[in-house]
Order: C-alpha cells, then sequence, then structure tokens
C-alpha cells in the first residue's frame, strides 16, 4: 500500500527523489480511473468503463478482469501497449486534501524512489520547490481540473440514463464467470434520445465521451489475449512477455483470441 506524506521543507530538505523505471507499483490496479481530457487518447488502444464512486460515475481503464492484476504491465514492469493513464504519471506523487481545506503535494514514501541518495531535490537552494518538483505539481494540478470536469459530464450522462451495467462473461476451464461492477454508454438509448436530450449532452460535452467509450469497447478481447500471454510466461517461468530481436515487446500475441465475450450493444 502506498504511504503518502505531505512534502514540507521541515521533513524533505534533505531528501532527494527519482522517477520511476517501471509501472510495478500499478501492478495490482485492475482499473485506472481516466478524466475526459485523455480519453481520444485511451479509446484507441485500452478498454474503457465507466466505475461507480459513491453515487456518481467515472470513466476507468479496464486493465484486467480479476482484481489485483493489471495485464498491461508486463512480468517485468514494462507497460504493454502505447498509452498509460495519467492517473500514473505523476508517481510517486499525488494531491491531498489537508485539514485546513488546501491541497497539498503528497510523496509515496514507501515507493523505494525517496532517499538521500536520489537525484531529484524537493526544494532549491532558495527553500521553493525545484523545477522537477514544480513540473510534477502543475501536471497534477491539470489532472486534478480536469477530473472535476469529467465528474460533472459523467453526470450529465447520468442524468439521461445513459450509464448501464456492462454484461462481461469469462470463459475459463471451470465454466463462464459474469463479471461486475463495469459500466458501458446504453448505445441503443442514445441513438433514440430526444432532440432536447441530445442538445443537453451536446451543452454539458458529454457526447464525445459516450463515443469514446462505445469505440474503446473493441479492445476488450485484448484482455483475453493479455492473460493468455502472461499465464504462458508464468507457465514456462519466464519474468518478461516475449520480446522482439531489438528488445521491444512483442506483442504478436495480440492477434487471436476468443477468452471474453459480452452482451450486445
Amino acid at each position: 500500500m502506498p504511504k503518502y506524506q505531505a512534502i514540507t521543507k521541515t521533513d524533505f530538505a534533505n531528501l532527494r527523489w527519482k522517477r520511476y523505471e517501471n509501472y510495478h507499483f500499478a501492478a495490482p490496479d485492475a482499473v485506472a480511473p481516466l478524466v475526459v481530457q485523455e480519453l481520444p487518447k485511451a479509446c484507441m488502444t485500452l478498454p474503457i468503463a465507466f466505475i461507480q464512486q459513491g453515487e456518481a460515475f467515472v470513466p476507468a481503464a479496464v486493465q484486467g478482469l480479476q482484481p489485483g492484476q493489471n495485464l498491461f504491465v508486463s512480468p517485468d514492469g514494462r507497460w504493454i501497449g502505447p498509452y498509460t493513464p495519467a492517473a500514473y504519471r505523476g508517481y510517486p506523487f499525488a494531491l491531498a486534501n489537508a485539514d485546513n481545506g488546501q491541497v497539498v503535494l503528497c510523496v509515496d514514501t514507501d515507493s523505494g524512489l525517496v532517499g538521500e541518495d536520489c537525484t531529484e531535490t524537493f526544494f532549491d537552494e532558495q527553500g521553493e520547490p525545484s523545477q522537477s518538483v514544480k513540473a510534477v505539481l502543475d501536471f497534477l494540478q491539470q489532472v486534478r481540473s480536469n477530473r472535476e470536469a469529467t465528474l460533472r459530464i459523467c453526470a450529465a450522462l447520468q442524468a439521461e440514463d445513459l450509464i448501464q451495467p456492462w454484461p462481461i462473461t469469462l470463459k475459463g476451464e471451470q465454466g463462464e464467470k459474469t463479471v461486475q461492477g463495469l459500466y458501458r454508454i446504453d448505445e441503443a438509448k442514445l441513438n433514440s434520445l430526444s432532440a432536447d436530450a441530445l442538445h443537453r449532452l451536446q451543452q454539458a460535452g458529454a457526447l464525445p465521451v459516450a463515443y469514446c467509450q462505445l469505440l474503446s469497447m473493441q479492445h476488450l478481447q485484448t484482455l483475453g489475449k493479455l492473460a493468455q500471454a502472461h499465464a504462458s510466461a508464468k507457465a514456462q517461468s519466464q519474468q518478461a512477455l516475449p520480446t522482439s530481436a531489438n528488445g521491444e515487446l512483442d506483442l504478436e500475441f495480440l492477434n487471436n483470441n476468443d477468452t471474453i465475450s459480452f452482451g450486445p450493444h
């Protein structure tokens, strides 16, 4: 579990940090929340669903269909695929709400990326946040701001009753298993909305989000292929998925698979 601590001059003046070199920290995440700004890129390679957070829904990358399993992280820690969710790109940093209502920058002190022997400073010689920390803070603030917009857009989709359960069935040696907790856009209902309802969604900026989610559903089959590749690597006691001659991940195994099915749109 991450152990986030607020960054203060008192505690971090003599400490340093370094950037992550692999994605082992993301390996237990079956889903990763997404913000609306990244959906056009994410939907080109990742299956996207809506997940429920309290009474609200948020879009999320579906990275595995078993708890604690992110199939997009190779056994050696590399990310599989061309797009990495923004939720991971600020690691080991995160924003948190302080008791006084302010938003503070925190760092995961259990990440192995914080210590006196690391390369990046937290503060400069004048006691101000270093340029590298400022860059991370700016990125996380942009994501946070976009997350608020994402919640408003998802609320508009929910108000039109467009977010419905996504029936996904896994086929395994012990039979079929239905995955719970994932939601999708009801395409038939979207196509039958009144002009007024479509106008409301357009004004809210919600239509592109709906279309991105629908487009991304074609990538669900990728999870079955990745699951087989991980299982094969484990059975052969390999520490990595197949690589090509130049050392890059060989994704040829993604060409054919039928281990996942889902209901009609």
